[in-house]
């Protein structure tokens, strides 16, 4: 953890961007790993954790879009050329493309909190052709979640280590993020449906 300590005492924000970003649209990185780093120095008073959680969501959604526009050109092919450094070859992206042809909306959603799908979310959406609307509220749900979990769960973890906060801060805190949680699906919920009544509508 030093080093990734290190470069983001050097560079600040723009590290964890450019590093959260490359991962989102398939570049394998540290991008967890540094969300957690960048989030123990905010709560040592390094970083402010509210630019760090702004930071790792913008790098991840636009990650993702990009790797989505990726996938729209020909991602398929790259991923089967390029799969192999993250264990992906024709059987597995055969699963991803059956469980996005399922679930669509709710796999993008999740897909942040798991190794190589974080990374090929983007391009596999794009290579079956997800609706980019669909895709881009599930992308920034997904993202907006994977950061709050990870980084203002280490954030608070940080500060416990060097505060012992009291039971009832810690229960506090617990209920403010799954209720932000809970509210940013309910909005997703509410907006998917919103868009597929507009569609039924209009045929």
């Amino acid at each position: 953890m030093s080093v990734f300590h290190q470069y983001l005492l050097d560079y600040g924000y723009p590290t964890l961007f450019v590093v959260v970003l490359l991962e989102s649209l398939g570049i394998p990185g540290p991008g967890q790993a540094l969300l957690i780093a960048a989030a123990l120095l905010a709560s040592h008073g390094k970083l402010d954790i509210v630019a760090v959680l702004a930071t790792s969501i913008a790098g991840t959604v636009l990650g993702g879009c990009v790797g989505y526009w990726i996938g729209t050109r020909g991602g398929r092919k790259l991923i089967l050329r390029f799969g192999r450094y993250l264990r992906v070859g024709e059987p597995e992206l055969l699963k991803l493309e059956a469980s996005f042809a399922r679930y669509g909306f709710w796999f993008v959603l999740v897909a942040r909190f798991f190794e190589v799908m974080r990374q090929i979310q983007g391009i596999v959406a794009g290579a079956v052709e997800m609706p980019f609307r669909r895709f881009f509220l599930a992308n920034l749900l997904g993202g907006a979640l994977w950061s709050l979990a990870w980084g203002l769960g280490s954030w608070k973890l940080g500060r416990q280590i060097h505060s012992y906060d009291s039971l009832t801060e810690k229960a506090g805190l617990i209920v403010v993020v799954l209720t932000l949680a809970v509210l940013l699906v309910l909005l997703g919920i509410y907006v998917r449906h919103r868009w597929r009544g507009r569609s039924l509508d209009r045929r």
